[in-house]
C-alpha cells in the first residue's frame, strides 16, 4: 500500500488537484477586484469555501480508516485524495488571502494549515521509504526474533566467561544490564546508543564507561586477546569477541527497528494535534469574517 495509494487509479487525485489548482490560478489572474485581492471579494469567498471544505473532509480521513464495513470508497484511495488534494491547498487558500497576511487570526489558520500540509508530506515520504528500510533491516526477523537472539547471546557470553577470571564475568554481566537500544523519545529517533560497560581499571576497580555499540567492550576484549599467550584463555577471548561482535550487529539492528517505527508514528504527534488547532483556527476565521467584517 505505501507504494501504491500514490499511484491510485492512474494518479487520479493527482489530475484533480491539478485542475483545481490551474483553475483557481485562471479565475486569480482574471479576477480584477476594484480594491487590493483579498478574501472578501467573491472569488475570495469562493476559493475560501473551497478550501474550508477540502479542509473538513481532508480531516474525514481519520473517521474512514476506522470505518472498517465503510462503503464510500477505499481507505487507499482516501489516502491517495488525502495527500494530492491537500496539497492543493496550499494554492486554493494561498490565493483565497490575496496575499494578505498579518497579526491576526486570519494569518493564525493559514499558517496552521500550511504546518498540517508540511507534516503531512513528511509523513507521506516517511510512509513511502521506511517500510521498506523496516523489512530490511529485520533480515525476515520479528523483533521479538531478534530479543531472543540477544538473550541467547548474552547466554552464551556468559557461559564463555566463566571460563575466565572473574572479571570478565562481571563484565558480560554489567553490558548485558545497562545495554539501551531504547531511551527516550529523541534517543529512539536520533538512533543514538546509551549503553555502558563496567570495565576493570589498571588499579583492579571496576570503571562505568560508555559502550556505545559495544565499541568500549570490544576494544578492552581485543586489548586483552592481543596480551594472552595462554592458548585455552585466548580461545575463550576469541569466542567472547565472536559473541559480542554478533551482539553488536543485532543491537544495531534493534536501534534502527526501534528508529523506524519510531519515526513512522513521531510526525502524527504534529499533524493531528495541529490539525485540530486548524479546525478550532478555521471557526473562529469563518465567525470573524461573518459577524465582525
Amino acid at each position: 500500500m505505501h507504494q501504491s495509494f500514490l499511484n491510485f487509479r492512474g494518479r487520479r487525485y493527482l489530475w484533480i488537484s491539478l485542475g483545481l489548482c490551474i483553475a483557481a490560478c485562471i479565475a486569480y489572474a482574471w479576477h480584477a477586484p476594484r480594491f487590493t485581492p483579498n478574501g472578501g471579494t467573491w472569488l475570495g469567498y469562493t476559493l475560501g469555501g473551497i478550501g474550508a471544505a477540502l479542509i473538513l473532509w481532508l480531516t474525514a480521513l481519520g473517521i474512514r480508516k476506522r470505518s472498517y464495513a465503510g462503503t464510500l470508497g477505499t481507505v487507499q484511495g482516501w489516502v491517495s485524495a488525502h495527500i494530492y488534494l491537500g496539497l492543493s491547498l496550499i494554492v486554493i487558500v494561498t490565493l483565497h488571502t490575496g496575499f494578505q497576511f498579518g497579526w491576526n487570526i486570519h494569518t493564525v489558520a493559514y499558517a496552521l494549515m500550511c504546518t498540517v500540509v508540511v507534516s503531512g508530506i513528511v509523513g507521506m515520504l516517511t510512509y513511502v521509504r521506511m517500510p521498506v528500510e523496516l523489512s530490511a533491516n529485520r533480515a525476515s526477523l520479528t523483533r521479538e526474533q531478534m530479543l531472543g537472539d540477544l538473550a541467547d547471546v548474552d547466554a552464551r557470553s556468559l557461559r564463555v566467561a566463566q571460563g575466565l577470571p572473574a572479571t570478565f564475568s562481571d563484565a558480560i554481566r554489567a553490558n548485558r544490564d545497562r545495554t539501551h537500544p531504547g531511551g527516550n523519545a529523541w534517543s529512539i529517533l536520533s538512533g543514538r546508543d546509551h549503553s555502558q560497560v563496567l570495565l576493570p581499571t589498571p588499579t583492579g576497580a571496576a570503571q562505568l564507561v560508555a559502550n556505545p555499540g559495544q565499541a568500549r567492550l570490544l576494544e578492552w576484549l581485543g586489548a586483552e586477546l592481543a596480551s594472552s599467550n595462554e592458548g585455552e584463555r585466548s580461545r575463550l577471548l576469541n569466542d567472547l569477541l565472536g559473541l559480542i561482535s554478533a551482539r553488536r550487529v543485532l543491537l544495531a539492528r534493534l536501534r534502527r527497528d526501534a528508529q523506524i517505527r519510531g519515526w513512522l508514528e513521531a510526525w502524527l504527534f504534529v499533524h493531528v494535534p495541529v490539525t485540530f488547532a486548524l479546525l478550532g483556527a478555521l471557526i473562529a476565521h469563518v465567525v470573524s469574517v461573518f459577524v465582525y467584517w
